[in-house]
């Protein structure tokens, strides 16, 4: 049964003339990632830092208490090293295929662009692109990391924004259009590595206007009903399989 839907939803995929891709926080836990959100991980945030993740991940702590928002942000965010798993590679060669279009992640780590994707929308932003607010001038993740205590701007002395958007924060009006646009062009929409009705991936799933809605998930839900195709397993094993040689 399970060969038999790789095989359709393969078919579909090699047959789509416009195919977009959302990938979720799923494909980060199989590279041994835990979100800020989950409970362990929380837990051990705050039994460290004396504040939830939920407080120092957002625009009033940075703003307040910005160094020490960075120490947090430089010891449990930037100094992270994930690697990009088989999924991400096996995308890249869609895209190089001509068959991929655009892949919208929720993933603040530029695994698609270190996997060889390019077109990329990241509506949670990306921790190598960082910004002063004033003059507009970019800094890596290195220049963040490598400073003492707060980055600031070499041109202008003003605190260097990160890159990423805040929990709690809207997403930039632009960046949703274009999202939106990409979605609503799809003729199938494969969606990885997250639930339907996650925060993340339901007012995207809104924009599609298809009937060839492929989830490929490790873990069930009862929300899975509403995508045409499902298959459940190990997303690093799965997604390779659907790859036209």
């Amino acid at each position: 049964m399970a060969d038999a839907k790789i095989s359709m939803v393969k078919r579909l995929i090699n047959e789509s003339k416009y195919l977009v891709c959302i990938c979720g926080g799923g494909m980060l836990r199989e590279s041994g990632h835990l979100s800020l959100r989950d409970p362990e991980r929380a837990y051990d945030i705050e039994a460290r830092y004396g504040y939830s993740p939920e407080e120092m991940f957002s625009s009033a702590f940075y703003n307040t208490r910005t160094e020490f928002f960075y120490r947090f942000y430089k010891e449990d965010i930037l100094s992270e090293k994930i690697e990009p798993g088989a999924a991400f590679f096996s995308l890249a060669k869609l895209e190089e295929q001509g068959i991929l279009k655009t892949i919208i992640t929720n993933n603040i780590y530029a695994m698609p662009k270190h996997a060889g994707c390019k077109n990329v929308l990241e509506p949670h932003g990306n921790i190598e692109k960082n910004k002063c607010p004033h003059c507009g001038r970019e800094y890596t993740k290195e220049y963040l990391m490598n400073a003492k205590k707060v980055p600031l701007c070499e041109n202008c002395v003003k605190t260097i924004r990160p890159g990423i958007r805040f929990f709690g924060e809207q997403i930039d009006n632009g960046l949703m259009t274009q999202v939106a646009n990409e979605i609503s062009k799809a003729d199938v929409l494969m969606i990885l590595g997250t639930r339907l009705d996650s925060e993340f991936c339901d007012s995207y799933v809104s924009y599609y206007e298809g009937d060839k809605l492929i989830l490929i998930n490790n873990i069930e839900n009862f929300t899975d009903e509403k995508a045409d195709y499902v298959i459940h397993g190990v997303i690093n094993e799965i997604v390779p399989q659907l790859i036209e040689e």
